[in-house]
């Protein structure tokens, strides 16, 4: 019984209260990764936080590594490790270094990016249906980014405008992830996907600090312990506990409804921004409307 309400939930893609739930838990999950990344980034180099972000997403896994890897198989294989680097792996680091010239709030509100690019790769590579309104929903979204980018100097961005891109990019990982998910993984137990991802991931991210000067930066760097217990709040919440959600919510109705999870994030962002006294413009607010009204418009 169990299996075939699951199995129906898949089919038809329309979200139950369970799903709901978990959208609400992914969106305050999400949009509290932001200011821990800055905090992260108050001890360590971009380039740390996301290594060690990978690293310690890997070792939560490590009691589940046994069934994680026995769900590998053959076919399986090339779409897992899409998700691993190009949905996990890359948007760690391409998060960590845009922040060291953008604010938390502002990369909240731009990563509500992530249902366009969702819909528009699944327009084009995943047979996603077609309308005029959701080519509106996607131009609308975009000219909200471009508003906050260009508008930078109002919304927190300091450093050149190549930083908020990153942030772009990253969301287009998501969008290629997600509709990877939906379209080859949809029956993978969403643990021991988000297990799997994050194993690979972990044992790359360990060897990389190994080469890098962390150790000496825990030994002499005033508030290193304090930012790796940040960076191990934003690893277990907003990667592990995260991504276990986000997988089971793509499997359980759509990739679209999954991603709406940017409706709220970025207001959870900029609560965070606002209190860590980062700049909150009226920037950040008609961004994140035209953003978010393109989203409405894709999901009619």
């Amino acid at each position: 019984m169990e299996e075939n309400e699951r199995v129906n939930t898949q089919k038809d893609g329309r979200p139950d209260l369970k799903s709901w739930l978990v959208l609400l838990m992914l969106a305050v999950t999400w949009g509290s990764s932001y200011i821990l990344i800055a905090r992260g980034l108050d001890a360590f180099s971009a380039e740390h936080v996301a290594a060690l972000r990978v690293t310690l997403s890997g070792m939560f896994f490590l009691p589940i590594a046994g069934a994680s890897f026995n769900s590998l198989t053959k076919e399986n294989l090339k779409y897992v490790l899409v998700v691993s680097f190009v949905g996990s792996g890359i948007p760690a680091f391409l998060f960590a270094f845009a922040q060291t010239q953008i604010s938390s709030s502002l990369t909240g509100v731009l990563s509500s990016l992530t249902p366009l690019c969702t819909l528009l790769l699944g327009i084009l590579f995943f047979r996603v249906e077609k309308s005029w309104v959701k080519y509106l929903g996607v131009a609308l979204g975009l000219i909200g980014a471009v508003m906050l980018i260009l508008l930078g100097k109002k919304a927190g961005l300091n450093g050149s405008v190549g930083y908020a891109l990153l942030v772009v990019l990253a969301t287009l990982g998501y969008g290629i992830s997600t509709n990877t998910i939906k379209a080859h993984l949809y029956d993978m137990n969403p643990l021991h996907l988000a297990g799997m991802s994050f194993l690979i991931l972990g044992g790359i991210g360990f060897v990389f600090l190994l080469f890098t000067n962390f150790i000496s930066v825990m030994q002499e760097v005033p508030g290193a312990w304090a930012g790796l217990g940040y960076v191990g709040l934003l690893a277990f919440f907003g990667t592990v506990i995260g991504s276990i959600f986000y997988f089971q919510l793509v499997q359980r109705t759509s990739a679209l409804f999954a991603s709406t999870v940017s409706y709220l994030t970025p207001i959870v962002a900029i609560f965070w921004g606002f209190l860590d006294g980062e700049i909150i413009s009226w920037v950040h607010f008609a961004g994140m409307t035209l953003i978010l009204s393109g989203i409405y418009l894709t999901r009619k």
